[in-house]
């Protein structure tokens, strides 16, 4: 279902998406990408740097996000405009369970021709891991 700028005021909300990411994850995320840095699957690395664990790609992450927003468009060419800071790291344990990534929104703003706003929160074990995460879309 591909959602429509009439039916989108400021406020709306994104249905909360809950993304299970796991070691197998990380490993398709690093041949796909070439980023093969060892704190996204070395233990032993991740702890001598100072992580608490191997990490799940920033990029990875950010990606869940874009692709919550891009599920609820129902079109991904609608994304625009997107940005995000890297606020903390998502620990991915060396378990048949991984991590979990929960990305809600809300639209912010309606901007012009069609635009709008839309503000995301990404957490994982309870902490914020993205910061000033937003997407721009264009709605028909």
């Amino acid at each position: 279902m591909t959602v429509r700028l009439a039916d989108v005021t400021v406020g709306t909300e994104l249905p909360e998406q809950v993304y299970r990411v796991t070691r197998a994850d990380l490993v398709r995320y690093a041949g796909a990408s070439g980023d093969f840095n060892p704190i996204h699957w070395s233990d032993r690395v991740a702890t001598a740097v100072g992580l608490p664990g191997v990490i799940a790609h920033g990029m990875f992450t950010m990606a869940l996000a874009g692709r919550a927003v891009t599920d609820w468009t129902g079109d991904p060419a609608a994304l625009v405009e997107f940005q995000v800071r890297f606020g903390r790291p998502v620990t991915v344990p060396d378990d048949d369970t991984g991590a979990e990534v929960a990305v809600r929104g809300t639209v912010g703003v309606l901007l012009e021709e069609g635009r709008v706003r839309v503000d995301l929160v990404v957490s994982s074990a309870g902490e914020k891991v993205l910061s000033l995460a937003r997407a721009v879309v264009r709605l028909a």
